[in-house]
């Protein structure tokens, strides 16, 4: 395990709730139209009594099945999702790995590179100084003055991720990065993400790959219907996680 530093982020058992409601009888829907009645919802544990600390210079995994809080969880500590109780304490504020909420696939892939850039925090000759090593690491070279909507899903998927990773805030949160390209771009994907985790003060990385989590990883942390399940050295939580998880364990 790498030498870690100070606390970066605290989490202090984090509760998120969502609530889902129910479809009102055909017969109702006019009562909840003039608002004369209330429509019936459960609420959903999403996150439940989560307790996790990060530090400097240290990257943590996240690992478990479909819906078991890990995105949940990345969510509530960059703030977009709030916390029913508990708290989450940062150095800075947690950045989500992407772009995607700024690109315009109406614009070209240049131009969508300029945006992405500046929603970073470049200045439009920072970005413009970055340009062809963007280009050429997604490798679109030859789309890139066409609309982004005219890309491939793995075109779009590539040049998201160089976009994204231009530039490393001191807290990253990563979900699924590395499961896009082909072959070569997966390989240069995860030598651009070991210069990521040095170069970030602490990086929280989500992944179905545990081969990526056991690389990349100083800690796992095993999320299971939104509860810890287990914390500790990556090889020995994915074993634990990996055996639980197939069909004839359970």
């Amino acid at each position: 395990m790498a030498d870690v530093g100070a606390v970066t982020v605290q989490i202090r058992d984090a509760h998120v709730n969502y609530r889902v409601y129910e479809e009102p009888a055909k017969g109702l829907k006019q009562g909840f139209a003039q608002r004369r009645f209330r429509r019936r919802y459960r609420t959903i544990e999403a996150i439940v009594g989560v307790t996790l600390t990060l530090h400097e210079h240290e990257t943590l995994g996240l690992i478990g099945a479909n819906g078991s809080g890990k995105s949940t969880l990345l969510s509530a500590m960059t703030g977009l999702l709030p916390l029913a109780s508990g708290n989450i304490r940062g150095r800075s504020r947690p950045s989500l790995l992407g772009v995607s909420s700024v690109m315009r696939p109406s614009l070209s892939g240049r131009r969508n590179i300029l945006i992405g850039g500046l929603a970073l925090g470049f200045s439009r000759t920072e970005i413009e100084h970055r340009m062809d090593d963007i280009i050429d690491f997604a490798g679109v070279r030859a789309a890139i003055d066409r609309p982004m909507g005219t890309y491939s899903s793995g075109m779009r998927a590539r040049l998201h991720f160089a976009i994204s990773t231009a530039r490393i805030p001191q807290i990253l949160l990563i979900d699924e990065a590395l499961t896009v390209g082909d072959e070569d771009f997966r390989r240069r994907a995860a030598e651009r993400m070991d210069d990521v985790c040095s170069a970030a003060g602490s990086v929280v990385l989500v992944s179905h790959n545990m081969a990526e989590v056991e690389r990349f990883c100083d800690r796992v942390a095993w999320l299971d219907d939104g509860r810890i399940r287990a914390v500790g050295e990556p090889a020995e939580i994915i074993e634990t996680y990996v055996t639980t998880s197939r069909p004839n364990s359970r």
